[in-house]
């Protein structure tokens, strides 16, 4: 299985390769909308600002050859908040695939952000990219931004307060967590991910 990994010149894209290698599919780092539109798996992974990362695919046409996209498609960190509509984080238009805002990380002293580390991700309703990860199994998250808690929030996890841990509509998809850098739930979602149907 060929799945494509979009470059944006800065985040996890290594980790994910590997990742992808160690489930026995191959993964292609491209930021080519022909490339994009043949995979038959798309990954946005994303580390840094949700309005350079707008601005990169927007550069090479990525940001239409994904919303045009007709198979299963996961954004990782960043990359799930770029799936939604809108972004705090500059004011950043994202991708609209997934309804709604991404907001701010409420911080206080106890809370700092960013939130980094493990957390356990708690189940909102069944759903196929979580067959066989325990609700509770604890995932690594690195962010300062959350995708809300709505009707297409598959997962849950907690820091300050509640925000999708895990997301989907469609054939789109969003991790907040690294599954990448997740020990066994990590690769049984990204598993999971591969095996959904087209």
């Amino acid at each position: 299985m060929e799945v494509a990994v979009i470059k944006l010149g800065v985040g996890n894209t290594a980790s994910v390769l590997f990742a992808l290698e160690r489930l026995g599919a191959r993964g292609v780092l491209t930021d080519d909308p022909a490339q994009i539109a043949g995979a038959e798996r798309v990954i946005l992974p994303g580390v840094g600002a949700a309005g350079h990362a707008m601005h990169k695919l927007r550069a090479s046409g990525a940001d239409e050859a994904l919303r045009a996209f007709p198979r299963p498609l996961l954004g990782i960190c960043l990359g799930q908040q770029l799936l939604y509509q809108r972004s705090e984080e500059g004011a950043a238009e994202g991708l609209g695939l997934l309804a709604g805002d991404v907001t701010a990380l409420a911080t206080s002293r106890e809370l700092p952000a960013p939130h980094m580390g493990w957390s356990a991700v708690r189940a909102e309703r069944a759903h196929p990219l979580l067959a066989g990860v325990a609700s509770g199994d604890y995932f690594y998250f690195v962010h300062s931004y959350v995708c809300p808690v709505d009707a297409q929030t598959i997962a849950i996890a907690n820091y300050g307060r509640s925000f999708a841990a895990v997301s989907g509509a469609g054939n789109v998809f969003g991790c907040q967590f690294h599954p990448e850098r997740s020990g066994a739930p990590g690769a049984r979602v990204l598993q999971n991910f591969l095996a959904l149907p087209c």
